[in-house]
């Protein structure tokens, strides 16, 4: 039976990134991955014919630990990334759009206009209540974090006295936009903890399109990085148990009946497959009974090619009040293969995993008419990629059943942006987790 010092379940950023560092520290690693492609949920393939990802990604420019990773394996961001300085928000029913300047730094004058203009979607009412509503914001999260998530979004805004028109042009694009959840289910303390990092690296701040699809631009180039420090990386292994004794967690068993021995066997899977794997030799042990109980969260994007743009240059999009949570025309820089992509995050995510692929299709061809979209005249392929188990549940009282990456039983370890750190369900909480669970290892 081979041994390792460490097996790690998952190739996501958060295995991957743990991978990194183990082996840059000497030590033997295998890395198990139960689909085909590695990345996890940044991951791309080819889908019967049609290039595509596991979600629609962006990388912000207030991110470290990516970045080190990153660098460490060879890779300067700014290579794989076309950078925004701007947002949109379409507004239903008008036709209208409203762009927003999200970088203080390498965009000043468009975030001016931002805040100063637009007027005829926010009035100066709007935006000094958002002001308010911010800044208890981040006051709250600082003093009293656990009674923040508490509440959610809809109902501090209300507290707070936040508009409707600033609630459904400002805040809904900010919580459906980028975890596709309406406010009413959106954690308080999470929506203002994913933006509290950028306050003291406001000037970071930017958002990047990535120049190709994750598996290849972000996955492959760390995993060959693992393999040229003798780490082993196997996709189609899915891991059916642990091999547990009375001293701890010694391996794992695969479906196919395999099994691997290692010192440490970091749990880096999804929190649904997590459940599954610890549930088999951990269902009453009062360690695991908080992440048992966080619940899991489903994601569901439609990805449409057509034969020319639908939007006029590679930005991300916001569709309040519409099932298009958010959007961008990728034909210039994820998928430059085709003439014109569209990927879009559709909101609640529960209605479209119960309907038919295309029931799904009317359905958003449909509700971009009133975002000033045609999505019909031109479009000559389509996918839909639907999770059930994608994320951790971002709804309020949910955020305290997060466990910690170390765990009191010998050699199992935590990992995944599901764990305690400072990020939330992001790519650089996955990388932050990866390096929490190295480290245990290491130290």
């Amino acid at each position: 039976m081979e041994q390792f010092d460490a097996i790690i379940v998952g190739s996501g950023l958060a295995g991957l990134t743990a991978a990194v560092e183990l082996c840059d520290r000497g030590k033997s690693v295998l890395v198990l991955e139960k689909e085909k492609v590695i990345g996890g949920r940044t991951s791309s393939w080819d889908e019967d014919g049609m290039l595509v990802e596991s979600g629609f990604h962006r990388h912000i420019g207030y991110y470290k630990a990516l970045p080190y990773i990153l660098k460490k394996v060879g890779i300067n961001v700014d290579s794989l990334v076309q950078w925004e300085e701007n947002v949109d928000v379409r507004i239903k029913g008008k036709r209208d759009v409203a762009t927003f300047g999200v970088s203080p730094i390498f965009g000043p004058i468009d975030l001016l206009k931002g805040v100063l203009g637009n007027n005829e979607i926010l009035s100066l009412k709007d935006k000094l209540s958002l002001m308010r509503f911010f800044m208890s914001g981040f006051i709250d999260y600082l003093s009293k974090p656990h009674i923040l998530d508490q509440w959610n979004v809809r109902d501090y805004a209300k507290k707070h006295h936040v508009s409707e028109d600033a609630l459904h042009y400002a805040v809904i694009p900010l919580s459906a936009g980028i975890f596709f959840l309406p406010p009413e289910r959106y954690s308080a303390k999470v929506f203002f903890g994913l933006f509290f990092p950028a306050i003291p690296r406001f000037y970071r701040m930017r958002i990047g399109a990535y120049l190709g699809g994750m598996t290849e631009l972000l996955a492959r180039p760390i995993a060959h990085y693992i393999e040229g420090k003798k780490g082993i990386i196997q996709t189609n292994a899915k891991v059916h148990n642990l091999i547990v004794e009375s001293t701890g967690v010694r391996g794992v068993i695969l479906e196919d009946g395999s099994r691997y021995e290692a010192k440490h066997v970091i749990l880096a899977a999804d929190l649904g497959g997590a459940k599954k794997i610890l549930k088999k030799n951990f269902s009453s042990h009062p360690l695991f009974q908080s992440l048992f109980q966080l619940p899991t969260m489903p994601a569901v994007t439609i990805q449409m090619e057509f034969l020319k743009p639908v939007l006029p240059y590679d930005r991300t999009t916001f569709g309040p009040l519409t099932s298009l949570a958010s959007f961008a025309e990728q034909s210039r820089s994820t998928f430059t293969h085709v003439p014109g992509r569209l990927s879009i995050i559709l909101t609640p995510p529960e209605k479209f995993l119960v309907m038919e692929k295309e029931e799904i299709l009317k359905q958003v061809q449909m509700e971009a008419k009133e975002l000033g979209l045609d999505l019909e005249t031109n479009l000559t392929n389509y996918r839909i990629v639907s999770r059930s188990e994608d994320f951790y549940s971002l709804e309020p009282n949910h955020d305290r059943l997060r466990p910690n990456q170390r765990t009191d039983i010998s050699g199992l370890i935590l990992a995944g942006d599901y764990t305690k750190q400072p990020y939330y369900a992001t790519m650089e909480g996955a990388v932050v987790s990866g390096l929490k669970a190295a480290s245990i290892i290491l130290n």
